[in-house]
């Protein structure tokens, strides 16, 4: 793989930014960094990973959907408040865990819908918000649009003033056609990812970010010059022992072989042993959070023991 594509694709990148994407190339392969998605401020999952294993993750993720400005209180189930009330103070919570370790920060945003919606509008289900909408030029969809962007911008802005880069995962599982961002096919996704990708990096200037696109989806890549990381969720059965070698290969075959790859998220833990074996060139897996890791059903606290002893495996 040539220099080149191994530096960031903002060219005005900070050199934070260009450490963090080398620093993924040059483990893919050959180790891999272990995640794990947080969205509260105890942060009860790396803690519990701590407890079991002696160990933290490297890598930590966080949400941004308590900062999303369009949250309809009078129309929500008690579900929808808690896990907006939960994400309340995360990128304060983030930032210091950053500024205090040298640990790897993602971020994800279950984007309320702009316009409209009820409960969880991120949900498709539960707004009769079109994304094709932000595509029509001085429409008011558009307009909602930067709104957003300019509230998640000046919050994403505080990592860059700490000199601390971020893995920028926006447009999350756009090959699915459950959240509003990806219920309008693949290229309304791909349109929204770049129109957003324009305003952060040319408009805003916010030259911390890395540039996670999060699909396996063929129709659905926005191309070489806007990505840094290629990525998917996998969620597969309770008990599966995996490498994630078939999805690696679905992932490459339709997006890109020139990008270094991740787990974006997994229920499922990695199978270490195989992994050592196939050395996959994941760069990292971020496990998602709550039942998937603070409980047995998805991973026993012997699978976490197993995978965090390993050798191959980068820890905080």
């Amino acid at each position: 793989m040539s220099i080149e594509l191994c530096k960031p694709v903002n060219p005005n990148a900070t050199k934070e930014a260009g450490e963090l994407l080398a620093f993924l190339y040059s483990v893919a392969g050959k180790k891999l960094i272990s995640g794990q998605h947080t969205q509260t401020n105890p942060m009860e999952e790396t803690a519990y990973i701590e407890e079991v294993t002696g160990k933290q993750p490297k890598l930590r993720g966080f949400e941004l959907l308590g900062y999303s400005p369009n949250v309809n209180y009078e129309d929500a189930s008690e579900a929808c408040l808690t896990e907006v009330e939960e994400n309340k103070g995360t990128v304060d919570t983030a930032l210091k865990w950053a500024k205090e370790s040298n640990g790897i920060v993602s971020f994800c945003f279950h984007w309320f819908s702009p316009i409209g919606g009820h409960d969880k509008s991120f949900y498709q289900k539960n707004t009769d918000f079109d994304a094709r909408d932000i595509l029509i030029p001085g429409s008011e969809a558009e307009k909602k649009f930067y709104e957003d962007l300019d509230v998640i911008a000046s919050e994403l802005r505080k990592f860059e003033k700490e000199n601390i880069p971020i893995l920028w995962r926006p447009f999350h599982e756009a090959d699915g056609d459950w959240f509003w961002w990806g219920a309008r096919g693949h290229e309304t996704g791909k349109q929204l990812y770049i129109k957003m990708f324009d305003y952060y990096v040319n408009k805003l200037h916010l030259n911390h970010l890395l540039w996670v696109w999060n699909s396996p989806a063929k129709e659905g890549y926005p191309g070489d010059e806007y990505v840094d990381v290629i990525s998917r969720d996998v969620y597969v059965s309770p008990g599966t022992k995996t490498d994630y070698a078939k999805e690696y290969e679905e992932l490459i075959r339709n997006t890109t072989g020139n990008k270094v790859a991740a787990l974006g998220e997994v229920g499922i833990l990695p199978d270490m042993e195989l992994w050592e074996k196939s050395k996959i060139p994941w760069a990292y897996y971020m496990t998602w959070s709550k039942e998937f890791i603070l409980t047995e059903e998805y991973n026993t606290k012997q699978d976490l023991k197993k995978v965090y002893d390993s050798p191959a495996l980068i820890t905080l």
